[in-house]
This record gives structure tokens, sequence and C-alpha cells, in this order.
């Protein structure tokens, strides 16, 4: 509809923009601020303990590089297009006051950090983590429809679950197209800034198709490949060009502002969260800024999410929360205050009014006008274009990745030509809707896609909680919990006991104790559990593991599995190889980090009982628990 009737478009999106404005603003600001709110209770509370994987598990990537990705992938373009320009804007025009003073200076920062700062990543946070526990703690799909698994069960997997999919796949469609088209519009100030070959939306098509055709060679080489190595580019590009705007200015004057501006913001932040202007009739203010930044992050929650999910596996809840919503933060703060404070120092104390005017005319120029007060800004700004490009290019293909993921069903690696398609359709999308009017049709597509979306994540909340005092429950119960039937090691002549203690077996040797003690103890607890009229499946196919699982209707099942694992042989080992093996015990929920290497027949059915009993208390918990709340 864009491509065919541009001019019915722009009037269509134009009256979508204003009912959404007028009457469902106190319902973006009331969610956004509930995620908030829920994402702090999250890292709190005692479920923050809880892992995103088997108890087991370690992160998958360092914190530097997970850092860098989820980074790259929240917010990178934004803060190139809005760094300089939105302080400025605030400062000139205020929601409330008079212009271009000490105290609108104040509040420019202060409203710039409120639209990036916590909020922002507690959308991204929350999405995150419970794609990330359904998907490593309860083994469902990386799929926003795994997060209803509580509420519907396994009709997550039929028409439900395929429209909750839907949304998330137009959400995160048109949240990176508005990415994209910022994006592609500060390019072309920054190329016209230094080649002068104008600002059209014809040469804007033709950056998007160019730097798309980037994006799906990076997508096509994956994640490891592609995306990782392009966000630590992008996390080095930034930080250079952050730092020469930090020494190259008045390094003190930031680095008090960045202080002041974070307290400022951290006093006043119930007060900005809830504050829809009602009184003051700023409708037009609100909605061309906050709801433009809630429903852009709404938008791109469902991208974010899986994408910040897919590299964190392994990370408690805790370690989760307070990474992604402190350190990408602290960044966007310091971003924010060096080129914004830098910016409304010039036109305040450094009589550069000409900077708000021209930024007022032409935004996407804003940080390639700011640059010319620096020196080297000719190279400075080729770095800037650089640094917008390869963002550019990391939002396209991780999102097209996502998109990719979703459609496909949750494949760990799609089709390529599907992540090509993909990365493909995104370019289209954006050029329609600069076509069909610019920013604006960009802006209020962000906010109506967003729509939806905030109604399922706070679905999805409820659910998550539901299932997570569950986890928290069996958790505590196989932790705590103090059996009767004992491990029966004392029958163990203690010679035998010590020499088992201190053995370091080859894994030829766990292998022979696999067969010749585990499988038979767990094939007796096998046939035993069947006469008693319970279900048991028996997994002894791979020669390094062998398990049992008790399968229950409408409760978790239990699984009991000795599995070998591998380790680097510590500084106190007594045998000469750098690596040794342990047969270990796992449950559903992971690893229980104890050795059974030496246990004979007996003693590993006795200590399968001492599992199974704490799930029973488990289980007769859980159940109190559900009485209690009926």
């Amino acid at each position: 509809m864009g491509v065919i009737n541009p001019d019915g478009a722009k009037v269509f999106f134009s009256l979508i923009q204003k009912w959404l404005i007028t009457n469902t603003s106190w319902i973006y600001v009331t969610t956004v601020g509930t995620m908030l709110f829920f994402s702090v209770w999250l890292m709190v509370s005692r479920m923050g303990d809880i892992r995103l994987g088997p108890d087991h598990s370690t992160p998958d990537y360092t914190n530097t590089s997970w850092f860098a990705m989820l980074f790259s992938a929240g917010m990178g373009i934004g803060l190139l297009f809005f760094g300089v320009a939105e302080p400025i804007m605030h400062f000139a025009s205020p929601p409330i006051g008079e212009g271009s003073t000490v105290a609108s200076a104040k509040e420019a920062l202060e409203i710039t950090f409120f639209h990036w700062g916590l909020h922002a990543w507690a959308i991204y946070s929350v999405m995150a983590v419970i794609l990330a526990y359904f998907a490593y703690r309860k083994d469902l799909p990386l799929l926003p429809r795994s997060a209803f698994y509580p509420l519907i069960g396994k009709r997550i997997h039929g028409p439900i679950g395929d429209a909750i999919d839907t949304f998330a796949v137009l959400g995160t469609m048109f949240g990176v197209a508005t990415s994209l088209g910022f994006g592609v519009s500060q390019v072309n100030a920054g190329l016209d800034y230094l080649y002068g070959i104008g600002q059209t939306t014809g040469i804007q098509v033709i950056l998007i198709a160019i730097i798309t055709l980037f994006a799906t060679v990076s997508v096509v080489l994956g994640l490891d490949g592609g995306i990782k190595k392009l966000s630590n580019v992008n996390m080095i590009l930034a930080v250079v060009l952050l730092g020469f705007v930090l020494l190259a200015g008045d390094t003190v004057f930031l680095l008090k502002s960045y202080v002041q501006n974070t307290g400022t913001y951290l006093s006043d932040i119930v007060y900005k969260t809830f504050n829809l202007y009602a009184y003051e009739k700023k409708e037009d203010w609100i909605g061309g800024w906050t709801l433009l930044y809630w429903g852009w992050w709404v938008s791109w929650a469902p991208f974010v999410g899986m994408f910040i999910a897919r590299i964190s596996r392994g990370r408690t809840i805790r370690e989760f929360i307070l990474g992604v919503l402190f350190v990408p933060t602290g960044f966007t703060f310091l971003w924010m205050t060096v080129f914004g404070n830098s910016a409304i120092d010039l036109v305040l104390n450094s009589g550069k009014e000409g900077l708000a005017e021209a930024i007022s005319g032409n935004v996407p120029v804003a940080l390639f006008r700011f640059l010319e007060f620096f020196p080297m800004s000719s190279f400075i700004s080729i770095v800037a274009v650089l640094l917008i490009v390869t963002f550019f290019v990391s939002s396209s293909d991780s999102g097209s990745l996502v998109i990719d993921t979703l459609t496909s069903g949750g494949a760990k690696e799609p089709p390529v030509w599907q992540r090509i398609y993909w990365a493909v359709m995104e370019g289209l999308v954006a050029a329609a809707l600069l076509l069909a009017g610019g920013l604006d049709a960009l802006q209020t597509m962000t906010i109506a896609s967003a729509f939806p979306m905030m109604i399922l994540i706070l679905i999805a909340c409820y659910a998550f909680v539901k299932s997570l005092r569950e986890d928290y429950l069996l958790l505590d119960a196989v932790q705590n919990h103090q059996t009767s039937v004992q491990y029966a090691q004392a029958s163990t002549p203690w010679r035998d006991r010590l020499a088992s203690l201190i053995a370091e077996p080859t894994d030829a040797e766990l292998v022979h104790f696999l067969k010749s003690s585990v499988e038979p103890a767990l094939l007796e607890l096998s046939e035993e559990l069947k006469k008693k009229g319970l279900e048991t499946q028996l997994e002894n196919d791979s020669k390094d593991s062998v398990g049992l699982t008790i399968r229950n209707k409408g409760v978790e099942n239990f699984k009991y599995q000795v599995q070998i694992r591998q380790f680097t042989s510590p500084s106190f080992s007594i045998g000469s190889s750098d690596k040794f093996c342990r047969a270990e015990v796992f449950i559903f929920q992971g690893g229980q980090q104890y050795d059974v290497y030496g246990y004979t027949k007996d003693q590993v059915i006795a200590d399968f009982l001492t599992q199974y009993e704490k799930h029973m208390h488990y289980l007769h918990i859980s159940n109190m628990e559900h009485e209690d709340t009926d």
C-alpha cells in the first residue's frame, strides 16, 4: 500500500498515530512502568538464583562479547541518531518551561536519560529472560509462544502459538525497519555532509539496498561467524568515537555532568515513569517522543529478547538482569552525556546557536554538524558514517536471524535462503515506509505494532512467575530436604571408599562402571517401578551416560542420569594426566555436582531413591501451594 499509494498511506498512518496517542498513551506508560518494576523484582527476589539452563550450565560467551552483542542489537543506531539531536531539541524546546536556559539543559538530559535508560532495557530483559528460561530450563523452542506453556500447555504448537509468533514477526519487522530508516537517513546526511550527494528518499532507498546486501552476507555467516565479530567491531568503533569526543571536549565538565545527570535521573525515575503531562495537555509531545520510544522498544522486544536469550544460556536470572539492565544503561548514559552535554555547552556557553537551528531543520545531520567543532572533523565524520553502517548491518542481520528463527519454528540453524529472504524483506519494508511517509510512517508502524505485543508480554510475565514458583519449590526441595534414605556409603569398607574418592579413572573405566553398576541398577529399578504401575523410560544408547525417567501425568517428570564429564586436572591432582573424568548425577534440572564412581549397584539404587524422595517432596509441597492458592 505504501508503494502503490504513498499519499493515501501517509494520511492513513497519520490517523492511526493520532488515535493511538489520544486514547492509549496511558496503557503504554503503565505497561512499560510495570515491566521496569517487574525486572527489578526478579533481580532482588529469591527467583534470581534460578539458572537459565540446567543447574550445571555455564555461560556460552565471555562478559565482553556478551555485552557487545546485546548492546549492538539493542539500540546502536538510535544512539548515533539521537545522541546529539535529542538533548539539543529538548534544550531548545522543552515540554514545559522556557527553552535555551540552564534549567532546560538539565531537563533535556534528564528526559533523554529517561527515554534511553532502564525502561528500554527492562523491556528487553523481561522478554529475553522469559524466552531464555523456557528454552533452556524447560527445553521448549526459543519462541515467544513457549512463554505461554504454563497457561495453554501443548496448544502452543497450534494456531494460538502461530498467532503469538506472527505478532512477534510483525513487531520485529517494523521495529527493525524503523531503525533502518533512522540509520539510512543519517548515513545519507553524513555522505551529503562529506561529499555533497544530496538528501533524498531515492538516495536513501539506494543506500538501504547497498547496506542490506552487506547485512545479507553477515547473516549468512551466522551468529559466531558474522554477528559476533561485527558486534565487537561496533563496540570498538563506538568506544573510539566516544573517547575522542570525551578527551577533545571539556573532560572534567562531562564527567561531572555524567554523575549529576545519573543522580537526577534516579531521583525522579518514579515521577517520570508515570508522567503523562495530563494537566498540561502535551499529547503531541508525548506521542512524538515517549510513546515513540516505548513503542520502539516494545516492538523490538521479541527481536532483542530472542537475540539476547540466544546468547545468554547458563547465566542466573539475577546475573542476567544485572547485566542486561545496568551495563548497557551505564554506557548509554555516558554516551548521551558526552554528546548531549557537549552539544548543549556549545550552544549555551560558546555562542554556537547555529548548531541548534541546523539540528531543528535537519535532524539526521545533527551528529556531523556537531563534529564540525572538533579537530579532524572530516576524518571523525568518516568514522561516524562507518559506525552507523556497521550498526545498521548488525541490526539488520540480527533481526533477520531472529525473524528467520521465528518463521522456521525455532530451528537453531534455519535455511540460508530463508535468512537471505528476511534480510532483503527488512530492507524492502524500510524502503516502502520511507516512500509512504518518511520517518513519520516508520514511527506510526512502530507504535501500532507494539500494542498487541505489550498485552502478550504482560500475559507472558504472569505465566513466567507461575512457572518460576514451581521451579523454585523444586530447587528448594532438592537442595534442602533431608531424606531418611541416605547414600548407603557406610556399608562400604572405608579403604575402598577412600580409594574411590581419590581415584582418577580413565574414560574406559568409567564406561565400564556405567555398564557394570549403573545400568543394572536402573534396569532393576525400571522393572520394579513398572510393576507398581509407573511409566518409565531407560536411556542407555550412549556410552557416556545412562538414565531413567519416570513419566508423570500433569506434573513434572523425574529423571535420574549418570553422565561422564571431563575436566581439566586441578593443581591438587595426584595423577599425571591433564584431564580427568567423573561420573556425575544429573536430574531434570541439571547436574548435581557430585560423583558416584565406585558405588555398588545397591548404592546407585539408594542414590536414585534419595533423589526421587526429594522429587516427591517437591510434588507434595507444590500441591499444597496450589491448594492454598485455590
